[in-house]
């Protein structure tokens, strides 16, 4: 038998990195604790600005993340996932610092999602920036260059809003905008079969995009679920 770990808190499998934002998170997005069907642990990385993440390559933050990670793992959880698809930069930094599995990306889903599709299919990228997603953050979780990827334009509101800490619920005005930048990614890339939502303020939307368009999403609440199943697998009873 494994010997149990010293926690400090229990019953909280997965512990999520949050950058240091003030915006309204809907119900839906990872940083919202209503979207979880199970219990997870928040830690803010208090360097971590919504500016800095925009260019996190730069930033300097990678031991702030290893540092904060380190404090949920010691608390007491088991896997580590973050509230910002650019984390995909960190991801084998993360893992090698944790000694825990890490989930630093919804970008993760991208190559498995593409492995579903049939011939002549591939998997697109919405992302909240396409300006600061570069070629790095794809390569460090596998994913190939040359995917297609449609950012939201900054002077929307979704952009906006979250870059301003605007305090005040945006759900319709936002979602009329993430369609419009799904429909933008279908339209100029039609062998698009299924979408990866990099941002994980998108995911409240998801369901409107695949009831729209007719193709699967993937995003960061389908990789946290996925990811806490594989950590705590259901007991089925017996008879």
């Amino acid at each position: 038998m494994v010997a149990a770990r010293k926690k400090t808190f229990h019953g909280v499998t997965v512990g999520i990195l949050m950058v240091k934002t003030g915006f309204c998170r809907l119900p839906g997005d990872v940083g919202h604790a209503g979207t979880w069907d199970f219990p997870v642990q928040y830690r803010i990385v208090e360097q971590a600005t919504p500016d800095k993440m925009m260019a996190l390559e730069e930033s300097g933050l990678l031991d702030a993340f290893k540092d904060a990670a380190r404090e949920l793992v010691a608390g007491g959880v088991d896997g580590i996932a973050t509230t910002c698809g650019f984390l995909a930069l960190y991801q084998r930094e993360l893992a090698a610092a944790c000694g825990v599995p890490v989930a630093s990306s919804s970008l993760l889903q991208a190559p498995w999602a593409e492995r579903l599709l049939p011939p002549g299919k591939r998997v697109g990228i919405l992302t909240f920036s396409r300006e600061s997603l570069h070629a790095a953050h794809l390569e460090a979780v596998g994913v190939d260059a040359g995917t297609p990827v449609v950012g939201m334009p900054a002077d929307s509101m979704f952009v906006t809003a979250i870059k301003s800490g605007d305090t005040v619920p945006r759900f319709e005005p936002m979602r009329t905008e993430v369609l419009d930048a799904a429909a933008r990614l279908l339209r100029d890339y039609p062998d698009v079969g299924a979408i990866v939502s990099e941002c994980s303020n998108m995911t409240p939307f998801s369901a409107d995009i695949a009831e729209r368009f007719g193709v699967p999403v993937y995003d960061g609440v389908t990789l946290i679920n996925w990811f806490h199943a594989g950590l705590r697998p259901r007991r089925y009873p017996q008879a």
